[in-house]
């Protein structure tokens, strides 16, 4: 279990208070999966870097329900560039299991993101959305209690990307983690959330929770109405695809 109990986190730039997150209670169970979303600015990343222990709060807390292990995935895959895939993917291991556990666990990782046979390159050889997928590796690799996913998926391309949400779903069905995803991608955040977290100007605005059975798929029809009303609350009927939307199911 994680919560927020009415956190915030400010900055002081150039002499005037900037709120990127302002007094947010929250709960994340154990063992459930949580997106958020929101425009660009709107508090997202700072809420997981709390949660992450990365970022202290300005006020309020963190509480958190017992001892746990934390996988993270940042925008940026942040690898080490003087070691190969595979010494990448191991590195948090060191220390915490022996060498054949080690060299297990990284093959099974590689193999879910699809890099095993990349496993002895180095960053600089790769492609931003191979080096992302290192990073995911190296998350997953952990078998984490508490998983954090900052835009995991959105370096890779349409095919990619979806086999990876396929793999992230799969792991979280198998063994349980509490998973707190972020994305600006409203259909991701639809198809792989139980429940949807909306924020805006650092603060959440609403949260759907989503009674759908896994896997999902982005065309069913339960799903895209989800989508279209976060969509709506989040940017108005303003927006002329919303319009256009809900202008077709009304005829």
């Amino acid at each position: 279990m994680l919560e927020l109990v009415e956190a915030s986190r400010h900055y002081n730039v150039a002499g005037r208070t900037v709120r990127a997150l302002d007094d947010v209670s929250e709960h994340f169970g154990a063992g459930t999966i949580t997106t958020v979303v929101g425009r660009s600015g709107c508090g997202k990343t700072t809420l997981l870097r709390l949660l992450a222990g990365l970022t202290q709060p300005s006020s309020g807390e963190i509480k958190c329900g017992r001892p746990h292990s934390t996988g993270i995935v940042f925008q940026e895959a942040r690898l080490m560039p003087w070691l190969d895939v595979a010494a990448n993917v191991a590195f948090p291991l060191k220390g915490r299991l022996g060498g054949t556990d080690i060299a297990a666990r990284v093959d099974e990782a590689l193999m879910l993101v699809g890099l095993n046979e990349t496993r002895h390159a180095l960053p600089r050889q790769l492609s931003g959305g191979m080096a992302q997928r290192v990073a995911i590796a190296r998350a997953f690799a952990q078998h984490p209690d508490v998983l954090l996913l900052d835009e995991p998926f959105s370096a890779l391309d349409a095919f990619t990307r979806r086999g990876l949400q396929r793999v992230l779903i799969d792991i979280w069905r198998e063994r349980r983690p509490t998973v707190v995803l972020v994305t600006h991608d409203v259909e991701e955040a639809a198809l792989l959330g139980e429940s949807v977290i909306e924020m805006e100007a650092g603060r959440v605005v609403d949260r759907v929770f989503i009674d759908m059975p896994f896997p999902r798929e982005a065309t069913d029809q339960a799903l895209v109405d989800h989508r279209r009303n976060i969509l709506a609350r989040l940017v108005g009927d303003t927006d002329p695809l919303i319009r256009t939307n809900n202008s077709r199911r009304k005829q």
